[in-house]
């Protein structure tokens, strides 16, 4: 129990230094000077000493949404795979759960960007759920479907069984998933190619646009959320498709699991430096190349057996 709680603390406090590390590698990539890696913990003690303004068109929902936004992506923390063997960890949530939480998160945030009444969080919100529709279905057969090789429909219990008995018959199936959820976790996380998170052109951004009219408080919650969201994402990738060092010791375990989280990362600086931002509408052949490869993971699991 001591290891869950240390892994779920460990998470909440690497999760600023993760999007810190892409960003910091994404400018030495650049070859301009790089931020520090800590500039999500700077980020956050100065909004919270900063004074939060609303909308005058706002109402209650943009009082209570940023804690709605943040409150589904902690409970999805809980129910992870865990980081260490041994550790204790929730074994009956599957990929529908998982992915309700993550959805439930996103539409608290959508609603908050329609809330203000501006159009850029409508057109913003509008985006969103146009690529939401998208990953969702993705997500759930992706998660689904490593399950099913893992032997066990439990997210948790999935990542376990992978890191002891990994299924090495059906590589084909696997590979297809990781694939899969490799796109996904760029589109769900806005990064390049998808969504770009730190511009505020009206032609391409969408999660920014949501939140352009929060300030203190609330859009340290949004940015948290921003962060722990990419976090679960790193850390299912890395469990579920990354599975080794779990029968390690404890520390070393600890050791191999955030060297997964920051190789995770660079993967993304990487992609994001060598790749241009698609056109809104070019979006769903990226997406649809997830469902493809999610569907090519179930059918090549139950029918090649491969």
């Amino acid at each position: 129990m001591i290891a869950y709680a240390v892994t779920i603390l460990f998470l909440l406090l690497a999760a600023p230094l993760l999007t810190g590390v892409i960003k910091s590698l994404k400018m030495v990539l650049l070859y301009k000077r790089p931020v520090s890696v800590f500039q999500g913990y700077r980020t956050f003690s100065k909004l919270l000493v900063k004074e939060t303004m609303l909308s005058a068109e706002s109402s209650q929902i943009t009082r209570v949404a940023p804690y709605l936004v943040l409150s589904p992506l902690l409970v999805a923390l809980l129910f992870l795979p865990p980081a260490v063997s041994g550790a204790w960890y929730v074994s009956f949530v599957d990929a529908f759960t998982l992915t309700g939480l993550l959805s439930l998160s996103t539409f608290f945030l959508m609603l908050l960007g329609l809330d203000s009444a501006s159009s850029f969080g409508g057109m913003g919100s509008s985006r969103e759920a146009f690529i939401a529709a998208m990953v969702e279905p993705a997500m759930v057969l992706t998660v689904f479907s490593v399950s099913m090789m893992a032997g066990d429909l439990g997210v948790g219990a999935a990542g376990v069984n992978l890191a002891h008995r990994f299924p090495a018959g059906h590589t084909a199936s696997f590979v297809f998933a990781a694939i899969s959820f490799f796109i996904l976790l760029i589109a769900e996380n806005g990064r390049i190619p998808v969504d770009n998170p730190e511009t505020h052109l009206e032609l391409t951004m969408v999660h920014e646009s949501m939140i352009l009219d929060l300030s203190g408080f609330y859009l340290a919650l949004i940015e948290t959320a921003a962060s722990v969201k990419f976090v679960i994402f790193a850390s299912l990738f890395a469990s579920l498709f990354m599975p080794f060092g779990l029968e390690l010791p404890l520390l070393a375990a600890f050791g191999v699991f955030a060297l997964k989280l920051l190789l995770i990362a660079l993967a993304v600086a990487l992609i994001e430096v060598n790749t241009a931002k698609l056109r809104l509408f070019k979006v769903p052949n990226l997406l649809g190349i997830a469902i493809v490869f999610s569907f090519l993971s179930l059918i090549t699991f139950y029918v090649l057996g491969a």
